[in-house]
């Protein structure tokens, strides 16, 4: 299998210097240190295989961070594809799930799933992911870093990769159908913007959160992005632009359930 070239690994060219600057930008970024322990993590189940949640924080938020000898989630990898659009802007591929899934149908959200035991880390786990589900080439991704790792609801520890696409006319998408509906772009820094957004207002065991939704249109298509993406998306552009976003994010304060098990939700 074709393998995805990362910054700490080999060289590697661009198409513009904002793109090699990006990259020597985000060579350098350094997560918030993990909590867990590579080897120690895959104790509880995650029925669905791919990633996907209504609901998901920094993990350095959640219980996983005060308490890593209670928790231990599956671990997945999203890949955070960036590319320069046509108008010089940002952008990030995003995905459509097929109408015909069980869970989540219709729903929008980065390529990505579970590890799998071949993997030799989250690079390879997010472009794998991205092959299987849209038909995007790894030797096409200059993979550059990893975000600070997400706790979905439903204890799936997911790590945020962000790759380059250096040539996105390389790139010509080929959704499978029995995950994917369609595959698009959307400019990247929209997610730190104040514009097109709505929030709700929700709670868990008395705990205020926000949950935010970001609706957006491209070819006279409309898609809502929110949920785990939207956050994931908030924080790959708070980085990249390294400015906070013009909202309140309000994460909430998490209480440890009594048992955990395959079916242990975050209250």
């Amino acid at each position: 299998m074709a393998s995805s070239t990362s910054l700490k690994g080999g060289s590697l060219s661009f198409s513009s210097q904002r793109l090699l600057a990006l990259a020597q930008q985000l060579r350098h970024y350094k997560p918030p240190p993990c909590s867990l322990d590579d080897n120690e993590e895959r104790i509880i189940e995650e029925a669905a295989g791919k990633v996907f949640s209504q609901v998901g924080f920094q993990e350095s938020v959640t219980p996983v961070a005060q308490n890593p000898e209670k928790f231990r989630p599956t671990r997945a990898a999203v890949l955070i594809c960036l590319f320069e659009g046509d108008a010089g802007d940002l952008r990030v591929i995003l995905t459509k799930r097929s109408s015909r899934l069980s869970t989540h149908s219709g729903e929008v959200s980065l390529p990505g799933g579970k590890a799998e035991e071949g993997d030799k880390d989250d690079g390879e786990t997010a472009t794998r992911e991205a092959k299987e589900e849209i038909g995007l080439d790894p030797s096409l991704v200059n993979v550059v870093t990893v975000l600070e790792p997400f706790l979905s609801k439903h204890l799936l520890r997911v790590v945020p990769v962000i790759g380059i696409l250096n040539d996105k006319k390389a790139f010509k998408p080929t959704p499978n159908p029995a995950e994917v509906d369609a595959v698009f772009d959307a400019p990247l820094e929209m997610f730190i913007k104040d514009e097109n957004r709505s929030m709700e207002e929700r709670e868990w065991m008395g705990e205020k959160y926000l949950l935010h939704f970001f609706d957006y249109e491209i070819e006279d298509k409309k898609y809502l992005i929110w949920g785990l993406t939207a956050g994931i998306l908030i924080r790959a552009a708070s980085v990249v632009y390294q400015r906070p976003p013009a909202f309140l994010e309000q994460n909430p304060k998490f209480k440890f359930p009594g048992v955990v098990d395959k079916n242990t939700v975050m209250r």
